[in-house]
């Protein structure tokens, strides 16, 4: 089990921790007065998990009645709220994987409860596939489809039935849940920062990570980036296993890194990637950039393309190297005013007060 905070509210969140965003959440929380938080992550798989506060083996979480037994009575005993990730469970099997049972067990406790949402969970194909042409959703027949739609309505009903908060991580979400609130993405500004500058070299490195490929567009940027690769225009870099700890030195060696071109927002790649002061390249929905520069008052500076655009996007930063310079400077001041955890606690306040 895990420590409990010495706090008046304690709060407790899990059990995704997608990114690291349940951990750094849990951080941006500590910063309100009177508040303490815990975080934890089911392990799915060795080598590529993120800080945790509280870490459980899959076998453990699924599995162990003694387990989800001691872990509902340790929660619902001792802290005053907790924050529900990606619509599942926390107690493993112990409700039958029933959220919405667990929410009321949790309620009948005195713990207020809200929700998270991180993306592919609530993220519906059908909506989405309608906004946008180049929505991976549109590829017919594609296995993933199914599946998401099902997640996707499944989660949706939990949403409707638990009455609860619901915030999201990634501002397109709010197309698919317009009553939820957008709380940005938390990462550690210092951890990624660097004084190397970015264009000096005559080819720029640029890299990108298909951690997703069919979301990301990996697939359909890749031939264009070893072309010019070939060319001599650019250094193109496919990043593939690298561990979470590694990505820092990473993006501090690159010039230019593409997040993704099919899914219509940003998330902590593209963060992480600013507060390095890099170029970051990707494809917004006009109205997730509009609502981001809305709520925060200032130019989002992630630059606008599609798998169509890219090419002559990298050749005009190639060929105008001073001028991105300029814009990549901005990354880091946007990073620290928007997402370095200050904003996010000042949006959890009204839940947890």
């Amino acid at each position: 089990m895990c420590s409990v905070p010495e706090t008046p509210i304690r709060l407790f969140v899990g059990p995704a921790n997608f990114a690291a965003q349940g951990f750094r959440l849990a951080r941006a929380a500590e910063r309100i007065d009177g508040v303490g938080a815990v975080n934890m992550q089911r392990i799915l798989q060795r080598g590529y998990n993120f800080p945790a506060d509280l870490q459980v083996p899959q076998r453990v979480y699924k599995h162990s009645l003694r387990w989800q037994r001691k872990h509902f009575e340790h929660i619902s005993r001792n802290f005053t709220h907790v924050i529900l990730e990606a619509e599942l469970p926390l107690f493993g099997g112990f409700f039958g994987g029933d959220v919405v049972a667990e929410i009321a067990a949790l309620r009948a406790r005195g713990v207020s409860v809200a929700l998270l949402s991180h993306g592919t969970d609530l993220r519906g194909p059908d909506l989405h596939a309608s906004r946008d042409p180049a929505s991976p959703f549109n590829d017919q027949g594609h296995p993933e489809i199914a599946r998401l739609r099902a997640v996707t309505t499944r989660n949706r009903s939990v949403l409707a039935r638990a009455a609860a908060p619901v915030f999201v991580t990634t501002p397109d979400l709010l197309m698919d849940w317009p009553a939820a609130e957008w709380i940005p993405v938390v990462i550690d500004p210092e951890l990624w920062h660097t004084d190397k500058p970015v264009l000096q070299a005559a080819r720029p490195r640029v890299v990108h990570a298909p951690t997703n490929p069919w979301i990301k567009g990996s697939e359909l940027i890749e031939p264009m980036l070893l072309r010019l690769h070939e060319e001599g225009i650019i250094e193109y870099q496919q990043l593939v296993d690298i561990p979470a700890d590694e990505m820092p030195a990473v993006y501090h060696g690159a010039d230019i890194v593409l997040e993704q071109f099919r899914i219509g927002t940003y998330s902590v790649t593209a963060v992480e990637a600013l507060a390095a002061g890099r170029i970051v390249v990707a494809h917004l929905f006009d109205d997730v950039r509009a609502h981001v520069e809305n709520a925060v008052s200032r130019e989002l500076p992630v630059i606008e393309a599609t798998v169509e655009t890219l090419e002559a996007t990298l050749r005009e930063v190639c060929s105008d190297p001073v001028r991105f310079v300029e814009h990549a400077a901005v990354g880091p001041d946007f990073v620290r005013e928007v997402h370095d955890g200050r904003r996010s606690a000042a949006l959890l306040e009204a839940f947890l007060h």
